[in-house]
């Protein structure tokens, strides 16, 4: 199931047709009253969802699901006015999977959407352990000799996409488009910066971070500590 929240009529119907058409089951809502009441009741696979609603914008609604221990994790892709760059980058930061700008082509939002799903289908453990560093991606936890370390949305999502592919090498530019999204603009070296304030908050854990110089990172065991 697949829910839209989207309070332009003409985009919430073409989108749930083409779902529908597509065999995948979707649902839409144009205001956030009804949208709730469906929640509480049954939850998506994955959200779509506009940033300007009425009553209450999206970027509010993606941080009470955020906030939420039971829709943490909810895959969600937020619609965006073309123009809106701040809001695509507060988005992200508050912990949206991906977006995509207005007007977009359907074909572009079905990719997004498998590609998500895809990623998200992926069997994920209960808990990552490695060295002294303990994740565990249900429950948003991390925790470094047994003590709990805060880290931004981004941040985590940095850390379990690693943890997902220990020993194995992420180029720059795949960690930018995975967590980041296709077509954010912000600063070349986002990645580095967050790989240097997570290293820190990690403290003696951060030396399972690795640098391979001129490609990107990995972890493991074993440190190439720069």
């Amino acid at each position: 199931m697949i829910y839209i929240l989207e309070d332009d009529n003409s985009i919430r119907e073409l989108v749930v047709y083409t779902l529908n058409a597509t065999g995948m089951e979707a649902v839409g809502f144009e205001r956030p009253a009804p949208f709730w009441q469906a929640m509480a009741k049954e939850q998506p696979e994955l959200l779509l969802l506009d940033i300007m609603l009425p009553d209450e914008d999206g970027l509010q609604i993606l941080r009470r699901l955020r906030s939420a221990p039971v829709t943490r994790a909810l895959p969600v892709i937020l619609l965006t006015a073309k123009s809106a760059e701040y809001d695509k980058v507060i988005g992200l930061d508050s912990g949206a999977d991906d977006y995509v700008a207005k007007p977009f082509g359907m074909m572009e939002l079905l990719s997004r959407i498998k590609a998500l799903l895809r990623r998200t289908r992926q069997t994920t453990p209960a808990e990552y352990r490695l060295g002294n560093l303990t994740v565990c991606p249900e429950m948003h936890q991390v925790k470094v000799d047994g003590k709990p370390v805060e880290l931004t949305v981004k941040e985590f999502e940095l850390l379990r996409r690693l943890l997902e592919n220990q020993d194995v090498v992420l180029t720059r530019d795949r960690l930018h488009d995975e967590i980041w999204g296709y077509d954010f603009d912000g600063e070349s070296r986002t990645v580095d910066v967050h790989i240097r304030t997570l290293r820190q908050k990690l403290g003696s854990a951060g030396s399972l971070i690795q640098t391979i110089r001129g490609v990107g990172y990995k972890i493991g065991e074993k440190s190439d500590a720069e």
